[in-house]
């Protein structure tokens, strides 16, 4: 398959997984949990889907635990609402990159900057 159909894939794939999150009804999986890509292979037989809880790393875990329970209703509401080919393999991934960026994002906010205590010389050099 060409990049840009892949790319409009996973797009597809993405906005669905969403919505279909929502419908599983696995206690393990949080309603805070976010996408925060996906990745389909080249001929769309695997589909490696990161997921991140703003909860926390271990919230995000256990909620991936609950989605591989859930993963053939997943790939067949997934089927049905995108006409495949073919429905891939689904691989969920917990990510932690919320955490790090809100991490960072607070070390950014704390830090304070010291205007330059050198001032330039406005001299000609003639």
């Amino acid at each position: 398959m060409p990049s840009f159909k892949n790319d409009r894939m996973a797009e597809d794939i993405h906005r669905e997984l969403t919505d279909i999150f929502r419908m599983v009804k696995d206690p393990r999986v949080s309603g805070m949990l976010t996408i925060v890509r996906v990745e389909l292979a080249g001929d769309g037989s695997h589909c490696k889907v990161f997921v991140s809880s703003l909860l926390g790393m271990d919230d995000a875990k256990e909620s991936v635990k609950g989605l591989r329970s859930a993963a053939g209703f997943i790939r067949r509401e997934l089927f049905a609402r995108l006409k495949m080919r073919k429905s891939p393999e689904l691989h969920f991934i917990a990510d932690d990159s919320i955490a790090r960026g809100a991490e960072v994002t607070k070390k950014l906010e704390g830090m304070t900057f010291a205007p330059d205590t050198e001032e330039e010389d406005e001299t000609d050099l003639d």
